[in-house]
């Protein structure tokens, strides 16, 4: 029996493709894996095919015609993942920094009653390897702000290791999902806090990427900004 779907969005990830997927089919537990990229030039996706001689029935692979933002893809992962029937669905960088390994303690967490198992940097003090002083500030004091915009109590709302129930994705409506950097994480978050489903904190240790470059940009940062005040009117208004 798997233990649900892994979605991996890519751009330009070649260096790390190979060794992320061969690291989730080591886990003790049987997990599948869902390549999302966005036609990346340096040839991820044709990696993706070779692997998929190897991992048959387990590696799956869409190609999006171009780069088109970190919550689109998941969105479009997250459509095939519940035609497909799985019942529990994660959600993981390509770069490592989210150790696979902590996949079991998500899938575990979802077993125990978790709707939505979240891999926390901060719930347990801040547990980040290698990044800049600025930028765990940033990220830090970023939950914090949501927080106290919408009432949320987590500690790391903008984290991107997460496995959902497949409940959760159906009823919050993927469809209606507005942002796609930063704040696409936290509207996700929102909106299962907001149907009251159970959100659980996972303590992990957070290491930023050695291969590849980072996707983060200042537009993110902005949209992360204003993304959430524009949640909490939605909410206020019955927009969600």
């Amino acid at each position: 029996m798997s233990a649900g779907i892994v979605i991996i969005p890519t751009y330009n990830e070649i260096e790390n493709i190979e060794r992320i997927v061969h690291a989730v089919f080591q886990l003790p537990s049987t997990f599948h894996v869902l390549i999302v990229d966005d036609n990346s030039p340096d040839g991820t996706s044709q990696k993706v095919v070779e692997l998929q001689q190897q991992y048959a029935g387990k590696l799956f692979l869409e190609v999006r015609t171009k780069k088109s933002g970190l919550g689109t893809a998941y969105v479009h992962g997250f459509k095939w993942a519940l035609s497909h029937e799985y019942q529990y669905i994660y959600e993981m960088d390509a770069d490592f920094s989210h150790n696979p390994n902590d996949l079991e303690k998500l899938y575990l967490a979802c077993q125990n009653g978790a709707d939505v198992a979240i891999g926390s940097r901060y719930s347990k003090g801040v547990n980040v390897v290698n990044w800049p002083l600025n930028r765990v500030l940033m990220s830090y004091f970023a939950s914090v702000y949501v927080k106290f915009i919408t009432g949320m109590q987590i500690h790391d709302a903008t984290a991107g290791f997460i496995c959902y129930r497949r409940n959760v994705l159906e009823k919050i409506n993927i469809d209606k999902i507005k942002f796609v950097g930063y704040a696409f994480q936290i509207e996700m978050k929102y909106r299962a806090f907001v149907h009251k489903f159970k959100i659980e904190e996972v303590p992990i240790i957070f290491t930023d990427r050695t291969l590849g470059e980072s996707k983060m940009s200042g537009a993110i940062i902005r949209e992360a900004v204003i993304g959430v005040i524009m949640l909490r009117i939605r909410k206020i208004f019955n927009r969600l």
